[in-house]
């Protein structure tokens, strides 16, 4: 399967709340299927470059314990 972005909303509020997602992303990354991924504080973004699917992305960040939902692949 390709590499797609995938965009996701994920409310954080500090340095905690990013480093969190990062945590749980670098856990997938690189053998795991995420190649890449960029949090963007303050928009509130997550763009995850990966072959796993969007459940199973939305599922990792969720463990974050932050509110997550997907926003579509990016182009």
């Amino acid at each position: 399967m390709a590499s797609q972005k995938h965009e996701f909303q994920v409310e954080m509020t500090c340095e905690g709340c990013s480093g969190a997602v990062t945590r749980v992303l670098n856990k997938l990354k690189p053998d795991k299927g995420v190649t890449d991924f960029q949090i963007d504080m303050d928009a509130q973004k997550v763009y995850v470059d990966s072959t796993l699917s969007s459940d199973e992305l939305l599922q990792t960040i969720q463990k974050t314990g932050k509110t997550t939902s997907y926003v579509g692949v990016k182009n």
